[in-house]
């Protein structure tokens, strides 16, 4: 395939950017997104010009590294997967894309398609530690816990911190993130001694960060390579309201 692509060219955080457009011809329908900027990046060295910067690590939809807006959707076009799972497959000969990087105020950009999502590393450092002594695994009945509250943990739990969400949100609201970090220990027997002071830390480190407010229309969910629902959101509003009730009966509170 030969292909159009315009993408978001910008030296540093201070830089105003600007769409530049480069033609890549000769692309396989089997390589990944990743590989096709990989292709660009090799013949942009070899012409003495600077490569594009963009984040990336195990390509394969695990580390959450790979943080692209492809014609205007956080990851591109196939639901359900990441940037660097994406394969040139899902666009045709002749198309020209469109290559952003995540756009939001807590995610500033370093260089070119990279962010700084160290706002996502303050929430969880806010969420503190689980005090409940682990130890080695035990055995799989001696703490009984839910069908239900094990499928909505593992669901959670399944989130990689790519800021999809974030970059989808027309808010630029990260509490899909944060109802994932607080919603997969909350479940848990485990996680029940901070459960409420860890959400209110949480939520006051995502409002701090500078993300917008969740208005719950969903984009973050629909966005999200690992298909979080919406109703875990829900999950962490409720545990919240609960925790202020809780601090607001405190004396001196």
């Amino acid at each position: 395939m030969n292909l159009t692509l315009r993408i978001w060219r910008q030296t540093g955080p201070e830089d105003k950017g600007r769409m530049v457009t480069y033609p890549v011809p000769d692309v396989s329908p089997d390589m990944s997104f990743l590989e096709m900027l990989d292709v660009l990046n090799e013949r942009l060295i070899l012409d003495g010009e600077e490569p594009v910067a963009f984040d990336h690590d195990c390509r394969e939809g695990i580390c959450g590294a790979c943080s692209l807006m492809i014609n205007g959707e956080a990851h591109g076009p196939q639901r359900g997967t990441t940037a660097c799972q994406l394969h040139m497959r899902q666009f045709s000969d002749g198309e020209t894309i469109d290559i952003e990087p995540w756009r939001a105020r807590a995610f500033p950009v370093v260089k070119d398609l990279v962010v700084n999502r160290n706002a996502f590393d303050k929430i969880i450092a806010a969420g503190g530690y689980v005090t409940a002594p682990t130890g080695s695994a035990p055995e799989a009945h001696s703490t009984p816990v839910a069908k239900e509250d094990a499928d909505a943990a593992f669901s959670a739990a399944a989130c990689i911190g790519c800021g999809a969400c974030v970059a989808a949100c027309p808010n630029g609201s990260g509490m899909l993130f944060t109802a994932a970090k607080v919603t997969q220990l909350s479940l848990l027997p485990q996680g029940q001694p901070e459960r409420y002071t860890r959400v209110i830390g949480m939520v006051d480190a995502h409002d701090e960060a500078g993300f917008g407010g969740c208005t719950n229309i969903g984009e973050c969910s629909s966005a999200c390579p690992k298909g979080i629902p919406l109703n875990t959101i829900g999950r962490l509003n409720r545990d919240y309201l609960k925790a202020t009730t809780k601090r607001a009966g405190t004396p001196g509170s």
